[in-house]
């Protein structure tokens, strides 16, 4: 009996010290689980003011508690087929080394080089698949403070088709407008002109069909807009208008097309080195 308590004493001893050790080294406990300083060094960026620097580590101290009251609780009332997460982790680990290989070769491998051409093709093969989601318009249009320079040559030429005109047009721009767009040759949406100038539209197609030249104002501004074409929704969406987008399908069709190819001769090259076997599901035979 001596012996068994000697022999105890060492053990009661060392776990003595690792509790005194761990109540010095953490600053939080649920249960038997503790949050140690180290647990939290580098959450706190640099320079991070002393009031700021409270507060992030009260929020993780306060979430790590949170998390695992709830874990405890979990654990306590889930069956243990609901616990055994063993299988979901190699799933999700397959998954993660899979991708993670795939995205390796797609980088290597994949063609991303999509010439106007094919993008072209790709449209007229399938244009009765582009309808507009909202209207757009080409125009061009300036915000100019009332007080600034020139306002009486802007608005003079703000709508010519004159190519000394339009230059002029940009040079002015750039100097006096507060905001512009004058890219007219460019589709963009209805709705981002409407974000800049103040107009009201009661009724879009009859807006756009009798409306081609602008001019409204507010207490500090002239709002100069030229409207050159428009496009309403449910319209097929113009070419330019689809370029990124289609070039962006293209990429992943042939995206779908490497994969599967890759899975394909890998599941060829396996099966003719005998790699593989295929078994008979109903009486285990070849």
């Amino acid at each position: 009996m001596r012996i068994l308590i000697f022999l105890l004493l060492p053990i009661l001893f060392s776990c003595s010290l690792f509790e005194e050790e761990l109540a010095d080294n953490s600053i939080a406990r649920v249960e038997d689980k503790y949050l140690l300083k180290s647990d939290i060094i580098g959450i706190v960026p640099v320079n991070t003011s002393k009031e700021d620097s409270t507060l992030l580590i009260n929020n993780y101290i306060q979430g790590w508690i949170k998390d695992n009251l709830i874990l405890n609780k979990a654990e306590l009332n889930l069956k243990e087929s609901q616990k055994d997460v063993q299988k979901q982790l190699e799933d999700y680990r397959r998954s993660l080394i899979v991708y993670s290989y795939e995205k390796e070769l797609i980088e290597q491998r994949l063609d991303t080089n999509v010439t106007n051409e094919t993008i072209k093709e790709f449209y007229d093969n399938s244009s009765q698949n582009f309808d507009l989601k909202d209207d757009i318009i080409k125009v061009r249009y300036l915000k100019v403070n009332k007080k600034a320079p020139q306002v009486k040559k802007i608005r003079k030429i703000y709508k010519s088709t004159k190519a000394s005109d339009v230059e002029k047009l940009k040079e002015l721009a750039h100097q006096y407008a507060e905001t512009f767009h004058l890219a007219d040759e460019q589709w963009i949406l209805f709705d981002e002109l409407k974000k800049e100038v103040p107009i009201n539209v009661a009724q879009t197609k009859g807006y756009l069909n009798n409306i081609k030249n602008i001019e409204v104002e507010d207490s500090l501004s002239y709002y100069f807009v030229h409207i050159k074409d428009y496009k309403l929704k449910n319209d097929v969406s113009p070419l330019s208008f689809e370029m990124h987008n289609i070039k962006n399908i293209i990429i992943n069709k042939r995206k779908l097309s490497l994969m599967n190819k890759i899975r394909n001769d890998l599941y060829q090259e396996a099966f003719m080195s005998k790699d593989i076997e295929i078994y008979d599901t109903h009486n285990g035979e070849k």
